[in-house]
């Protein structure tokens, strides 16, 4: 198995382009999964105050011969937390459950439409006091990164989003690409809902790898950062070996033909 790829950040700090992403996993099995990951080889770690298990993220890691210099740990300030000394006070929260001295990466989880300025000049307080190494946000599609730039005075250095073989968001990738904001796709296998596409199936015949590898490797080769998320051992694996083959530009080029505007998540935009 190969080893990870990085993605230096627009303030020169360095992001593995592939991790974990930890939504809907509790208690117990959120460590395991926490656990079995660093001992793989994944480096970035994806929670959120949302998903109710910084402390089982926090634990894992702590727990894990992996030094912590070497994890990338990200968080979100929740929907409900939104708001600048709210913000602050939730990522005070975060800091005691994750309990791992320190966090990559704090993110505007979503773009809720009466807080998300306040929420943000909150992170870049935090981020200009040192108290965080990177600032960035979720789910903001162009609109709210255009808008974004009209009151930041940071520039993000992540943008989360929903993004897949059959979300493929060129425009998005491209404006991102722009402005130094390195993109990432959260639900990067749409929940296993197109693994049965004939076209992907051939691919992974003609790579000797599996769909879901295949769907990953096209992330990857776009620049594209991903967090899968899975609680099985074996699974976590196979996301995790795709870094010892690459996609022909034919291979990359038949993919980007594959998108669907197929969404598992709600779309950002009813937050406009």
């Amino acid at each position: 198995m190969q080893k990870q790829i990085y993605s230096t950040l627009n303030n020169d700090v360095e992001m593995p382009l592939l991790g974990l992403g930890v939504y809907d996993m509790y208690n117990a099995e959120a460590e395991q999964a926490v656990g079995d990951a660093l001992e793989i080889g994944y480096r970035l770690i994806d929670t959120a105050a949302m998903y109710k298990n910084e402390r089982e993220v926090g634990r894992a890691i702590q727990a894990s011969r992996v030094p912590r210099k070497d994890i990338f740990l990200t968080t979100k300030v929740a929907n409900t937390d939104q708001g600048y000394d709210e913000t602050l006070r939730a990522f005070d929260a975060s800091m005691k459950k994750l309990d791992c001295g320190y966090i990559d990466l704090y993110l505007v989880h979503w773009p809720i439409r009466q807080t998300r300025k306040d929420t943000w000049r909150a992170l870049e307080r935090l981020y200009r006091q040192q108290l965080v190494r990177c600032i960035g946000v979720s789910n903001y599609l162009i609109p709210f990164l255009d808008e974004l730039q009209s009151y930041g005075q940071i520039v993000p250095v992540v943008n989360q989003v929903e993004f897949s073989p059959y979300l493929f968001l060129q425009d998005l990738l491209r404006l991102c690409v722009e402005r130094g904001i390195q993109l990432q796709a959260y639900s990067p296998l749409a929940r296993g809902q197109r693994m049965s596409d004939p076209r992907l199936v051939a691919l992974a015949r003609q790579h000797q790898k599996t769909p879901a590898q295949i769907m990953l490797r096209w992330i990857l080769q776009h620049g594209v950062s991903a967090i899968p998320k899975s609680v099985k051992r074996e699974r976590l694996r196979e996301n995790f070996d795709v870094f010892d083959f690459e996609l022909s530009a034919a291979d990359m080029q038949l993919m980007d033909g594959f998108h669907e505007n197929f969404r598992v998540v709600d779309d950002p935009m009813s937050m406009w």
